[in-house]
């Protein structure tokens, strides 16, 4: 695809839109290229010819459609002119997707602004499917999620954020992955001075949060699998945490579970000797055949068996995880795994759908791509998922998409209970500022009057980060959340 701008310079705003419709064919300067596309602005309109082949389409756009969705800023205004009338050339030679022209991470988070303006839930549907051509069921469940968000917004006041704290160890590392995080049996020597220093960086968050009189409203240990660690270096980090945490403003404790091979009863007890309140024991598919493409090391049953293991617990809520796409899986699969989880009835369940991220096993190893169901049957999944869940007592909570995601879907959190779960809405709704500790952990300072988020990025591999970690302490006290 080679593309042409006239009038404007916004070709990082047009390649996106072009990447997420046409995946695979790269834009890219070639003149000899037959597909071609054309988007030119004209003041408050914008006009698009793609070709494809021997095909053409035309899209326009123009500014008094987007009403209470209008940018401020004239720039804005204009690559979102070019966005929208790339998106009509090249949808009227391949046909629309499910989520029409939004191509960001969190859809929900644009709902939530048009309720805070004083639109209704009609005015928001609205937009979503006359002027974003989104399906009306993706619409809805946009919808549903944005007031799940302004519910947990109500709770929150000036100085509240969230603590993550980040274990970048698995078991193994599955074939979809492509965080940085280390198979505990090749890194067995960093495991030890890793926690010794998160305990060092937990004691030193503690001392930083009283002085800046911030209160931490939800706890969130995350990974990798951090129930990778053994019982004991579980509770020399929580014990670090309990020295100064105060739980009175605290609504979520989580930890991620996550493999079932890694759960025992000593790490359940660990953590709820030390205020966990909720967990999550991740199956992604109860197929042993699909676990096995996916380069999980444990079995169906011994998720089962974790499972009813976390209930013999007191856990205010249990998490589970699936994904829709997985290598080898089928609708028929699928539907076989959802049916089992909701007999199991746990709190939450959160479909997810494959996303094919560079640098993992999905993408580079020979043979695994052809095993991937399509389009199609991810869509089966993801809408027997929306069609047994709200009669089994679930609604939808939070929502958030990703590139390269299989047919350009979505993942979902599904809940049960009467509160949502706090921590992943305040994260991907970036509702309030979030200190992350450890190996790739990732600060965010929110700064919600001025639409403003600054990002701390801690060192991605275990190694860098415990060489570094007196620096980044360093670098903490002078950047994040400045005393005036």
């Amino acid at each position: 695809m080679r593309l042409i701008l006239e009038n404007h310079d916004h070709r990082y705003a047009v390649e996106q839109m072009v990447t997420m419709l046409l995946p695979g064919d790269p834009v890219r300067p070639d003149p000899d290229d037959p597909n071609r596309g054309v988007v030119t602005l004209l003041g408050r309109r914008a006009q698009a010819v793609f070709t494809l082949g021997d095909r053409q389409g035309v899209g326009e756009a123009s500014a008094e459609e987007f009403g209470l969705d209008t940018p401020p800023e004239a720039k804005a205004l204009e690559q979102r002119l070019v966005k929208m009338a790339a998106y009509r050339a090249i949808t009227a030679l391949t046909g629309r997707p499910a989520w029409g022209a939004l191509s960001g991470v969190r859809p929900a988070k644009l709902v939530r602004k048009w309720l805070e303006r004083g639109a209704d839930s009609p005015a928001c549907a609205q937009l979503l499917t006359g002027l974003y051509d989104l399906d009306r069921d993706k619409a809805i469940l946009a919808i549903r999620c944005a007031q799940e968000s302004r519910a947990v917004d109500a709770l929150l006041a000036p100085g509240d954020l969230s603590l993550y704290l980040g274990i970048p160890f698995c078991p193994t590392r599955c074939a979809y992955c492509s965080f940085i995080s280390a198979d505990v049996k090749g890194s067995l020597a960093l495991v030890e001075p890793y926690v010794a220093a998160l305990e060092r960086e937990i004691l030193w968050a503690g001392e930083f949060l009283a002085r800046r009189g911030l209160r931490v409203r939800s706890v969130y240990m995350g990974g990798g699998t951090p129930t990778t660690l053994s019982a004991p270096q579980l509770d020399r980090l929580l014990t670090a945490l309990d020295r100064w945490l105060d739980r009175a403003p605290l609504v979520e404790f989580t930890v991620e579970a996550g493999r079932p091979d890694t759960i025992t009863a000593e790490k359940l007890a660990v953590l709820r000797a030390h205020g966990v309140d909720r967990i999550s024991v991740n199956p992604q598919t109860l197929s042993d055949q699909v676990l096995r493409a996916m380069g999980r090391a444990h079995t169906a049953d011994q998720f089962r068996q974790a499972y009813a293991l976390a209930r013999t617990f007191d856990f205010s809520a249990v998490n589970t995880d699936l994904i829709a796409g997985l290598p080898q899986d089928s609708p028929d699969g699928f539907r076989a795994t959802l049916d089992e989880l909701v007999a199991l009835a746990p709190e939450e369940i959160t479909v997810h759908t494959l996303a094919r991220k560079h640098g993992s096993a999905l993408l580079s190893a020979p043979g695994r791509q052809e095993a991937l169901p399509d389009a199609q049957a991810v869509t089966q999944m993801l809408a027997y998922a929306a069609q047994v869940l709200p009669p089994a007592g679930y609604r939808p909570y939070y929502l958030y998409r990703q590139k390269f995601m299989t047919g350009a879907m979505e993942n979902v959190g599904w809940t049960r209970r009467p509160q949502s779960g706090f921590y992943n809405i305040v994260m991907m709704e970036e509702l309030h500022s979030v200190l992350a500790l450890g190996a790739g952990g990732v600060s965010k300072d929110i700064d919600r009057a001025a639409g403003r988020v600054t990002r701390h990025t801690n060192p991605k591999y275990p190694k860098e980060y415990l060489e570094r970690l007196e620096d980044i302490l360093a670098e903490r006290e002078a950047v994040l959340w400045p005393i005036n």
